[in-house]
């Protein structure tokens, strides 16, 4: 077996709590191995007001970075050094990268969202949207795409409190990318909703609508898609769901799911930690040919 830890070997890691599900560790040792990259990568099962001394041991073990998964990311946001344009907005961090001792936080989900949908040909610049949701994904995507360039972006959520965050999210980009006109409605206003994605480019679901086991249920009628429509997911499992599939059938422009976004939100973060392109197409089939064994 051939031996990849030695004396030198820099250190990264998820953080979080659960962590034993991820296949992180899997997708970055695939790729340091690969590109023959001196570094080693775990998970760590790390509570919310674990954070501070997570972060103290990044500096001391000189780790050159972590990423952050729930219920950590806000937590994080609020205890590193440095804040992306992205993760200031959102006040949410999901990658770690130690520049020296200084720990910047960043935020990719939105990155890999904006990619997946590059990989099959769309670009968001000068799109009008529709985003349903304003949790931790939804926002992300919402505060990316204005960055990047978007013309408008409708966001509808329940009436819940992540209604007043998404209003704040909004009072925020107002300020950020005056730009983009960012505008907030409840998910109960059926007949705005179906005006909106009328006029839209883009439909992006960002909540957990669809995600097993809650496979059968979508937050958009099927007659609201159009030919002109792409319609993007956040949810990966399954890697249809019920809106992508109902959207094809329609014969809309694009219907895709979030398997890509994992994928490309992750690529993300490799670049920032090692800036090269993370071999994804190899890990691809790396995975398939591993897949159940």
């Amino acid at each position: 077996m051939e031996q990849r830890i030695k004396g030198t070997t820099g250190l990264l890691a998820l953080i979080g709590s659960p962590v034993g599900h991820s296949g992180s560790p899997a997708m970055y040792n695939f790729s340091f191995q690969y590109h023959n990259l001196d570094y080693a990568y775990m998970a760590f099962d790390i509570k919310e007001d674990q954070v501070p001394a997570a972060l103290d041991a990044m500096r001391l073990f000189k780790m050159r970075g972590c990423n952050v998964t729930m219920p950590c990311k806000n937590k994080v946001a609020q205890c590193v050094d440095e804040l992306s344009p992205a993760a200031k907005i959102i006040g949410a961090v999901n990658t770690i990268v130690n520049e020296d001792g200084k720990l910047v936080g960043h935020i990719t989900d939105g990155i890999g969202f904006v990619r997946n949908l590059k990989e099959h040909g769309v670009d968001v610049k000068g799109k009008k949207m529709v985003v349903l949701g304003a949790g931790g994904a939804a926002t992300a995507l919402t505060v990316q795409c204005a960055l990047d360039g978007a013309a408008s972006i409708a966001i509808f959520n329940p009436d819940d409190p992540f209604l007043d965050r998404a209003k704040g999210t909004a009072e925020k980009l107002a300020k950020e990318v005056p730009d983009c006109k960012v505008s907030v409605y409840c998910l109960d206003d059926q007949d705005k909703l179906r005006e909106e994605i009328a006029n839209a480019d883009i439909l992006a679901n960002g909540t957990l609508a669809g995600m097993k086991p809650h496979d059968d249920i979508t937050l958009v009628d099927k007659s609201m898609f159009h030919k002109d429509l792409v319609v993007a997911d956040c949810v990966y499992n399954p890697a249809e769901t019920k809106m992508v599939k109902e959207a094809k059938e329609a014969g809309v422009k694009l219907a895709v799911g979030g398997k890509g976004m994992l994928l490309w939100q992750g690529a993300a973060s490799y670049k920032l930690y090692t800036g090269l392109e993370m071999p994804t197409d190899e890990y691809q089939k790396f995975q398939a040919e591993n897949e159940g064994k």
